[in-house]
């Protein structure tokens, strides 16, 4: 398969894999650590989760912003370091207080690498990011499958042991990132080698970048607008972290073991096929497009949702996996759209800072996504309904918003040098 970016692209493949995998052995294990080793109760772990997640938002916009000063390649080093530095710190104590800082720190620092690995594969994989995004996001799938595998298997031991060498795998799955990023060479930048010398990642084909003079994005009114509206349309993550599972157990006739079957569908569907869905955001103008036939994705979700509740157990089933389908296909339509118009609309010599308070939107899902969803829950059918008919909507005014940034398509030129 050809990645886009050439050696680098793959190396930063690879960096996406390993830190992925080391994610999925933490993420896998991180509440049953905090119950067993560290003797915390339920209410301290949804304390210590919310409140350094809710932290971490500050990671993208501090991240971007550096990004716009200073060489990206050693920052992601350190980035990753910090990370390692602040799982392997969670083994050294078990109070509250100190725990809490240490996630915290981990929270900005994932956020963070996150919105500077966007960064990286924009500047290398130029027009191309559309592909290199949608591979990377399989990758990222194929990762996460490998360490959630790897921690079932261990967790079989059922020792305290078990859960601290899963945190030192998943802190040296951050060492080992750091010294495959160091193999990769800096990439070109707008911002510090001046707009002569464009790395062909500006807007082009149909969308333009922020108005004249802009370069601020916390002055940009309608990239804010876009952005509050991407935090809407990243709920597909928490229904199928939440909704998807409380609604089948608690509202249907479904089986408990279709939980996760469908999830497993959900992983499947994206390494299948967000690849070659790449190409409805090949362009600005075709992300626009595609925003039609994601609002319509999005309301068949909700429907079908909405139905799960009547028939059979069988029927119950048949309808939840049209539902599971419906917003897979919304996740990958939606991933290919926003990290192309995320880009697309930000101007050239402020990317980073821009990315970075794009970052604010999955941030912000991730800590107004579970009310979302137990309110949908707890409104029955009609809920599912009104959250797709929502997000729907949201589609429709993002839709305008990128037709009312377009401008006469413009051509960059592609860069001949780069940073050592």
């Amino acid at each position: 398969m050809r990645i886009p970016g050439g050696p680098d692209g793959r190396r930063m493949m690879a960096v996406t894999f390993v830190d992925k995998a080391g994610s999925g052995l933490w993420g896998a294990t991180s509440a049953l650590y905090f119950t067993f080793v560290a003797g915390l109760d339920t209410g301290e772990i949804g304390l210590l989760i919310g409140l350094s997640g809710a932290i971490g938002i500050a990671g993208p916009p501090l991240g971007g912003l550096l990004a716009d000063r200073v060489p990206l390649r050693p920052l992601m080093v350190v980035v990753q370091a910090v990370r390692a530095l602040a799982s392997l710190a969670l083994l050294t104590t078990t109070d509250l207080r100190l725990l809490l800082a240490v996630a915290t720190v981990g929270s900005l620092g994932d956020r963070t690498s996150a919105v500077l690995t966007k960064l990286y594969a924009t500047r290398v994989a130029g027009e191309d990011r559309s592909r290199y995004q949608a591979i990377n996001r399989t990758v990222s799938n194929v990762g996460w499958a490998v360490g959630g595998l790897a921690a079932a298997g261990a967790l079989t031991a059922g020792t305290t042991a078990v859960y601290r060498w899963l945190l030192v795998g998943d802190a040296l799955s951050f060492v080992l990132a750091a010294l495959l990023t160091l193999r990769c060479a800096e990439p070109p930048s707008y911002s510090r080698l001046g707009t002569e010398t464009g790395t062909g990642t500006g807007a082009t084909h149909g969308a333009a970048p922020a108005p004249a003079g802009t370069t601020n994005p916390w002055r940009d009114r309608r990239y804010l607008a876009y952005t509050a509206s991407e935090a809407v349309l990243f709920l597909d993550d928490s229904v199928f972290k939440i909704g998807l599972p409380l609604w089948t157990v608690t509202a249907t006739s479904a089986p408990h073991q279709a939980v996760p079957l469908l999830l497993v569908l959900n992983n499947v569907l994206v390494v299948c096929f967000q690849v070659p869905l790449a190409r409805f955001g090949s362009t600005p103008r075709a992300a626009r497009a595609t925003l039609l036939p994601l609002a319509a994705v999005f309301l068949a979700g909700g429907a079908a949702l909405a139905a799960s509740t009547a028939g059979t157990p069988w029927l119950a089933t048949a309808a939840l996996t049209l539902a599971a389908t419906a917003f897979t296909v919304a996740e990958m339509l939606h991933a290919t759209v926003s990290w192309e118009l995320s880009v697309a609309l930000a101007p050239p010599t402020a990317q980073g800072a821009y990315l970075g308070v794009h970052g604010l939107a999955q941030a912000v899902q991730r800590s107004a996504g579970p009310l979302a969803m137990t309110g949908a829950i707890a409104a029955g059918p009609a809920g599912w309904l009104g959250l797709g008919a929502a997000l729907a909507a949201v589609c429709c005014v993002q839709r305008r918003l990128v037709r009312e940034r377009e401008a006469p398509a413009l051509s960059v030129a592609s860069v001949t040098v780069s940073e050592h």
